[in-house]
This record gives structure tokens, C-alpha cells and sequence, in this order.
């Protein structure tokens, strides 16, 4: 039997992709088995009139090691 755990994390970019792929990036940094990501939020950091960066609430789905 498997067993899945869930974190969720907060994560930015230069694109909503590179902030997703930042997610799992740093996420792999210190969490094994990674099998999924589910994005919840996307929100846009606006500075001066233009969007500067994107940022990302995700859940990060990880098996357990037995």
C-alpha cells in the first residue's frame, strides 16, 4: 500500500509556467517521490503600471518511502 502526502507551497517566476516549475524545483530540494502539482492560486506582483512576476500557491502530492 501507498501512502501520499501533501504540502503545499508558495512560489514565483517571470511566467506563471517558470513560477510553477519553480514550485517542484525547490520543493524536490528537500521532498522525494514528487507525483503532483495542483495550483490553487495565481497572482500577479504589479509594479509601476507593469505585472513584474507571477506567483503561485501550489500542493506538491509526494509518495512515502515504506
Amino acid at each position: 500500500m501507498s501512502l501520499a502526502k501533501v504540502i503545499e507551497v508558495i512560489a514565483e517566476g517571470n511566467t506563471m509556467e517558470k513560477a510553477v516549475e519553480n514550485a517542484v524545483s525547490q520543493a524536490s530540494k528537500t521532498v522525494q517521490n514528487i507525483r503532483s502539482i495542483n495550483c490553487e492560486n495565481i497572482q500577479a506582483i504589479v509594479e509601476d503600471n507593469r505585472i513584474k512576476k507571477y506567483r503561485v500557491n501550489a500542493k506538491v502530492t509526494f509518495v512515502v518511502n515504506d
